[in-house]
């Protein structure tokens, strides 16, 4: 293996555990308020979808992150790839640490593009713009969907035979979410693989042992990160009851297995925020704080552009150094 691989791969491995820290913590905060599913059975249902899914649904979103937005070509890309995952978990890891879920989906939208600017590679514009324009309906979606839902649900007893149903609700609810983030969101760890070991082909194929790698790697930056960032939704956006929580698996699932649909990438962290808003609002504004929210739709404008900038940036002078 030369060096270059080694560092392609070892660049990988980090997004694939700041992801873990991000949205795999993200993604648990209903199993850790609703006893249904425990965290490790989560962990493991999460795993087994990471490396399912794409072989059963498809690859389509892990395509248009590694094919359909800069021209990357085989070992060629890699130097722009690695300048795109510096940029993006840079962002991304700073966010974290003041306890702010942002988007890594948005991250590494801006770092391709960033980096392939830069770097010269052509950048399809108009694939961009179109991602984006999903990813910012998803979460209205998601938001939307959550306060309907929530009206619902509000008036479901939680205790007795209704606590059952709830509680099998919940264990499909987080079914849905975890097949939803491994056939979109999830996608951007398999594109980032693929092209980092130089795939050729224009789809990107699903490989066990790549799958098997990210999915060991997510669960480690889940154990990591499960703390702070889950406490951050599960508390700190609203004081999330089970009726909440539930309402916010189904509409965040529902928002994203959408956009996969059109093969744009979307971050569930979003659209689990944004449904936990909605959830929220339904029962009253003051059910939501908004500091709270504020901040983190704060740490959603600021991350692609800063990664797109700071990817922009180090590829212009690698490149003007090496030229």
């Amino acid at each position: 293996m030369t060096v270059g691989s080694a560092l392609m791969l070892a660049a990988a491995g980090a997004f694939t555990v700041i992801s873990g820290v991000n949205d795999g913590s993200a993604l648990l905060t209903s199993s850790l308020s609703l006893p249904s599913v425990r965290p490790l059975s989560a962990m493991l249902m999460l795993a087994g979808a990471l490396i399912a899914g794409p072989y059963v649904i498809g690859t389509q979103v892990a395509t248009t992150l590694a094919s359909r937005l800069v021209a990357f070509e085989g070992v060629r890309a890699r130097v722009p790839l690695l300048i795109a995952l510096v940029a993006a978990v840079g962002v991304v890891a700073g966010l974290s640490r003041l306890g702010l879920p942002t988007s890594l989906t948005l991250a590494l939208i801006g770092g391709l593009a960033g980096s392939g600017f830069g770097y010269g590679l052509p950048v399809s514009w108009g694939a961009v713009g179109f991602v984006l324009a999903v990813a910012a309906a998803a979460p209205v979606v998601g938001g939307l969907a959550g306060f309907l839902l929530m009206r619902l649900l509000v008036h479901v007893p939680s205790s007795g035979s209704a606590s059952m149903r709830l509680r099998w609700l919940h264990r499909i609810g987080f079914s849905l979410q975890s097949i939803a983030y491994s056939v979109n969101d999830g996608q951007k760890l398999l594109a980032v693989f693929a092209v980092g070991l130089g795939a050729t082909s224009t789809v990107v194929q699903p490989r066990l042992d790549v799958l098997g790698g990210i999915a060991a790697l997510f669960v480690l930056g889940m154990l990591l990160g499960i703390r702070r960032i889950g406490g951050t939704l599960g508390t700190g956006v609203m004081l999330a009851r089970p009726a909440h929580l539930l309402s916010s698996e189904l509409s965040s699932a529902a928002a994203v297995l959408g956009s996969t649909a059109l093969g744009a990438p979307v971050s569930m962290t979003q659209s689990i925020t944004a449904s936990l808003v909605g959830t929220g609002v339904s029962e009253g504004y003051g059910r939501v704080r908004w500091r709270t929210a504020l901040n983190i739709g704060v740490a959603w404008l600021v991350t692609l552009p800063a990664a797109g900038l700071l990817a922009a940036l180090i590829s212009r002078v690698g490149s003007t150094l090496a030229g």
